[in-house]
């Protein structure tokens, strides 16, 4: 960028777009019962925000690898627009069904959201000041856990829960705006080779999976009704796969340069990301259970009792950009580790009689490891290669981070066991999120382990080949 002043206008329209597509999901769950009681559709229910991750997923790398091609402005312009025609759509939905199918091109949309915003951050600033905004930027998504529930109910009690769609409007085009007359960006315009054929079989590849997962999960019937469909879609998932890899070896500008893969800062990262993930979901969303099934909680007791998690999340993202360019990426993902385990470990001998003190002690360590860990992977992958590769490394982290949560989250739902009525058994849930949180507290020490693996120098390119002028 040529000026400063053009730089924060820059950084202040990426913090607005992570920040939308930071809250969407936690602001959507606040108001789907009332979604559900006007536009009815109870069975349909899981899909609004499962169509909207299965989107936000596929897309993620297929962003990052368009800006390479075409530059980044052009590209998150186009996902932002997309995602605000989804949102208005979503808002004048009159049936579930419409209402499903408009999440869908919001979260097609919402892809480039979550993605572009942290490469445009990797051209901008140099290493020491980009480890600082990117912990800024990635503390949003902590921001967002807090206050996603508190505006969704307030705008679904006092307005509309439509509203919690069109106010993406006013702040998306505001964004898009500042990004537009403050972005100026050069890359080399030439004639550019788009990998169709990769696009269609990673696309078709992962949506069978990710859906396969979703009924592993029995959301459509159950697993017995649905047993030779999650088989055919495993199976169509494992050739189309395959084919995409082939694929990729051969063509000229693949979806996802397999080249990245030998870079040992992107695949220790990844693989990384992809355990410390798998662990991040699974507290978010069983923790509450916890003390709603087993200690008879309500849900605004549960939420207040997280808010440790939420608060730490963005304290460690903070701390770990301050110290990313002195310490660097391996030590401050062991020390992240190190919460990490010590939370799991709480979470692991808790009972009943648990003091709530403890617990929140708990949820406050795991926040201050995501915080650490999942900022400086994002630091150290957007520094280790240059501008061209840069949107690929970065959007297949994120890829890698929201695969880990969609196969943790089904692979321990089919850990868990609420009773065989519809109300939760208190002594069997007990029971299982137990088993949970022991398999929580091991893969916690498989993080540890895993870390040996990350190079111990992460600044492969630490002066950052700026390309905006």
């Amino acid at each position: 960028m040529s000026t400063l002043s053009n730089r924060r206008n820059v950084t202040i329209a990426l913090f607005v777009a992570t920040f939308l597509a930071a809250i969407e999901g936690t602001i959507v769950s606040t108001a789907m019962p009332s979604i559900t009681k006007e536009l009815h559709g109870i069975e349909q229910y899981s899909w609004i925000i499962s169509v909207y991750l299965l989107a936000t997923v596929i897309t993620t790398p297929i962003y990052g690898k368009l800006s390479d091609l075409y530059g980044r402005k052009r590209i998150f312009i186009i996902g932002a627009l997309i995602f605000l025609a989804g949102s208005m759509l979503s808002g004048l939905a009159q049936s579930m069904t419409q209402l499903i199918a408009f999440r869908a091109l919001q979260g097609l949309g919402a892809g480039a959201l979550s993605t572009i915003p942290y490469i445009v951050i990797g051209d901008l600033y140099p290493y020491e000041q980009r480890a600082k905004v990117q912990g800024w930027m990635s503390s949003i998504w902590g921001i967002a856990g807090i206050s996603g529930p508190l505006l969704g109910g307030l705008l679904v009690d006092y307005v509309s829960w439509r509203s919690i769609f069109y106010m993406n409007l006013p702040f998306g085009v505001a964004a898009i705006y500042l990004l537009v007359v403050s972005f100026k960006e050069s890359y080399e315009k030439k004639r550019q080779q788009i990998d169709y054929a990769g696009i269609a079989t990673f696309a078709l590849g992962m949506f069978s999976f990710l859906y396969a997962l979703t009924l592993l999960r029995g959301e459509e019937g159950g697993m017995t009704a649905s047993t030779p469909v999650i088989a055919l879609l495993f199976t169509a998932a494992v050739v189309l796969l395959t084919v995409f890899f082939l694929i990729e070896r051969r063509v000229k500008e693949p979806i996802i340069p397999l080249k990245l893969f030998k870079i040992r800062a992107i695949s220790a990262a990844n693989a990384v990301s992809f355990i410390i993930c798998v662990i991040n979901v699974v507290t978010i969303f069983y923790l509450p259970l916890w003390l709603q099934g087993v200690n008879g909680k309500s849900a605004t007791y549960s939420g207040l009792a997280m808010i440790p998690l939420s608060v730490a999340w963005p304290l460690g993202s903070i701390l770990a950009g301050n110290w990313i360019s002195k310490v660097g990426m391996r030590r401050i993902s062991f020390i992240g580790a190190g919460f990490l385990i010590a939370g799991s470990l709480g979470f692991m001998l808790m009972d009943a009689s648990t003091p709530i003190a403890v617990f929140m002690l708990c949820t406050f360590l795991t926040g201050l490891s995501y915080g650490l860990s999942l900022t400086s992977f994002t630091v150290a992958v957007s520094s280790a290669v240059d501008w061209d590769l840069r949107g690929a490394a970065v959007s297949g982290n994120n890829f890698i981070r929201t695969l880990g949560q969609t196969v943790g989250i089904s692979f321990f739902g089919l850990l868990l066991h609420t009773g065989a009525t519809d109300s939760i058994d208190a002594i069997q849930l007990e029971s299982s999120l137990h088993r949970i949180f022991v398999l929580l507290t091991g893969l916690s020490v498989v993080f540890l382990l895993m870390n040996f693996a990350l190079p111990k120098t992460d600044r492969v390119h630490g002066a950052a080949n700026n390309t905006t002028t």
